[in-house]
C-alpha cells in the first residue's frame, strides 16, 4: 500500500506523500526519493498490467494504509516540582 521511487506520478489529492524520507524517519534510497501512501481503500496498480490488478485487488481489504497510530504520536513535557 506504499511506494518508493524517484519518479512517482500520482494524484497529491489521492495519496498521502512524503517528499523528505530522511525528515519522517523513513530511509531513503536516493537523494530525490519520495514515499506515497494509498489512503482510505485504494491501493497502487502498475500501469502495464493494470486491468489484472484492479480485477484482483477489487473489492477486497487491504492491510497496510495509515491508521492512526502511524499518524498520531503521544508527545509529554513532564517538569519537575
Amino acid at each position: 500500500r506504499y511506494k518508493v521511487g524517484k519518479n512517482l506520478n500520482y494524484n497529491p489529492k489521492d495519496v498521502f506523500d512524503i517528499r523528505f524520507p530522511d525528515k519522517a524517519g523513513l530511509p531513503s534510497p536516493n537523494l530525490s526519493s519520495k514515499y506515497i501512501f494509498a489512503m482510505n481503500n485504494d491501493f497502487f496498480a502498475y500501469p502495464n498490467n493494470y486491468n489484472y490488478y484492479v480485477s484482483y485487488y477489487k473489492n477486497t481489504f487491504q492491510h497496510g494504509g495509515i491508521s492512526m497510530e502511524e499518524m498520531l504520536v503521544p508527545f509529554i513535557t513532564m517538569t519537575v516540582k
